[in-house]
């Protein structure tokens, strides 16, 4: 949604930067956001641009601005409210003219009265709230979502995947999901991983959809006899070998992973 807010905006040919503010601890986000001078801290071997000043004249997009702390907010109202900055290790403010896109997913106007949140940054992002709905209220777009994501997988995993059964679509439509479109994402990763056909199935799909499917609880992993070697190194191989895409994937925990791959006797070197 914000990228597509800057591609139709007046700022599209300057630049869109994006950061996930709840990945980082405090310090290390206020390096990411506002950059810093060579021995600022330890490990501060050279001096760094920060992300509000590769965003010059162009959006920067703060993705989970809900979970960062008091500290970090008043840094930011500060930029927000004067359009500049300082880098970690500088006193000297550097001004700044670009567009703030916030999102979160929580609930900012509780954090306020519970004091996690400040009231005067809340009112000065909340300029123009946009409330995307969960996918499940937008059920329509869901062939459209898949479509795009069988491309895109095909692309990558190089399989001849082209489409979605009708009852594999129908699961999809009546599924709740959770996750949203993440979740919808890796729905179609785990098909390519596990199908061997033109056309996705149901069987095909990750098992939470499958239980909702049959009102089964959910299992946090597939039984032993459904795991078996062939097709965990296949989706392996189809992630990289990056074990946590692969148990994303697989709908299974990275402990499971290898846990398996001791247990099949899979050489990795090879």
């Amino acid at each position: 949604m914000a990228s597509a807010l800057h591609a139709l905006g007046p700022k599209k040919e300057s630049p869109f930067v994006k950061v996930n503010c709840a990945a980082l601890p405090d310090d290390i986000l206020a390096s990411e956001l506002f950059g810093h001078v060579k021995g600022a801290f330890t490990g501060a071997i050279a001096d760094r641009v920060g992300r509000f000043q590769e965003a010059q004249g162009g959006t920067i997009f703060l993705d989970e601005i809900g979970d960062i702390s008091n500290k970090m907010q008043l840094s930011l109202l500060r930029v927000l409210q004067e359009r500049e900055f300082e880098r970690v290790g500088e006193s000297k403010p550097i001004k700044v003219d670009l567009r703030v896109i916030a999102a979160t997913n929580r609930d900012l106007r509780e954090k306020i009265m519970s004091g996690e949140f400040r009231e005067d940054l809340f009112y000065r992002l909340n300029v123009i709230p946009i409330r995307v709905p969960a996918l499940r209220e937008r059920k329509e777009d869901i062939p459209l979502l898949a479509q795009h994501f069988i491309q895109e997988f095909r692309a990558k995993f190089n399989k001849p995947i082209v489409n979605l059964s009708d009852d594999a679509l129908q699961l999809m439509i009546a599924y709740h999901w959770p996750g949203n479109i993440r979740e919808l994402r890796h729905a179609i990763e785990h098909a390519f991983i596990m199908g061997k056909s033109e056309t996705i199935t149901v069987k095909d799909l990750p098992e939470d959809l499958l239980a909702a499917k049959t009102g089964k609880a959910v299992e946090t992993s597939p039984p032993d006899a459904v795991l078996d070697a062939e097709t965990l190194i296949r989706a392996l191989a189809q992630c990289e070998w990056n074990k946590a895409r692969a148990a994303r994937s697989l709908g299974i925990s990275r402990r499971t992973i290898y846990r398996k791959i001791a247990e099949f006797g899979i050489d990795e070197t090879r």
